[in-house]
């Protein structure tokens, strides 16, 4: 199988918690509610997402290799604690006073029509979603303004899952080269190409429009939420805008997730933890 990942990567779940017994303030963030609605509408993605990868890779671990199939369980591990910080962090999101039911259902909805193709085409959706928590797990890393006015723990929990995401960025896409082993590269390319582009629209269609309906909840709505979202997304600290030279790169000849081997920011980030 034509893999670019590092030999002697390992993959380690970190069984972390974060923020039990804590009151998040509303605007976590820094006071910003532009920020915190964004970080906040993505995070309601990630339970309900978190699991869906699970089960698209799941589908096609039969006949991995055993370097693959060592991987895939270390991959369902990191996603499972995924998923329960995240659902502990969306509750305290509920407890200062936002309505997340309407951005749940939408993930539902969207989840339901992927689910509804060929189990291939869910496996294709998740490496493409993969690319996006990957690459803006390495734009959090790599500039660590855009928590710094975080509280502690809040920070702290998205560091940490952007390590593992970074971790764990080739495991979908490896799995996705094992299923399609058949194929040619051109068609290979074909659909995952096609199916990033629907991906993409979706994402930034469907976080906007979460973000949104919490801003709303705020009171802000209109032209100032927004060319808020816009400012704080692509201008400062602008983390959409830092991730598009790595987005473009998946549509590129010989594309791997490991092409950038980003495993100094985990070294770097590890080391905080350690500190703190």
């Amino acid at each position: 199988m034509p893999t670019r990942t590092p030999v002697d990567l390992s993959i380690t779940p970190r069984d972390r918690r974060f923020g039990r017994g804590q009151e998040q303030n509303r605007h976590w963030l820094g006071g910003d509610p532009f920020q915190t609605a964004i970080y906040n509408a993505l995070s309601v993605t990630f339970p309900k997402g978190e699991a869906f990868f699970v089960e698209s890779v799941r589908a096609f671990r039969d006949g991995a290799e055993p370097r693959l199939a060592t991987e895939i369980a270390a991959f369902v591990k990191q996603e499972v604690m995924h998923t329960r910080e995240h659902v502990a962090f969306n509750r305290r999101v509920a407890d200062a006073g936002y309505d997340v039911s309407r951005l749940e259902q939408a993930v539902d909805d969207r989840l339901g029509v992927i689910r509804a193709r060929p189990p291939i085409v869910a496996l294709a959706a998740t490496i493409a979603l993969e690319h996006y928590t990957a690459i803006l797990a390495h734009a959090l890393l790599a500039d660590r303004t855009h928590l710094a006015a975080a509280d502690a723990q809040s920070a702290a929990l998205w560091r940490w899952h952007a390590i593992e995401e970074i971790e764990h960025k080739g495991v979908a896409y490896d799995t996705w080269l094992h299923a399609t082993r058949g194929w040619t590269r051109c068609r290979r390319w074909s659909v995952k190409a096609r199916v990033m582009a629907l991906v993409t629209h979706h994402f930034l269609v469907g976080r906007t429009q979460g973000a949104l309906d919490l801003l709303a909840q705020d009171g802000i709505t209109g032209v100032r939420a927004g060319w808020g979202l816009f400012l704080a997304a692509f201008m400062k600290p602008g983390i959409l805008r830092r991730v598009l030279g790595p987005w473009i790169a998946f549509f590129l000849p010989g594309f791997h997730p490991w092409n950038e081997d980003d495993r100094g920011l985990i070294r770097s980030a590890e080391r905080d933890f350690a500190t703190a």
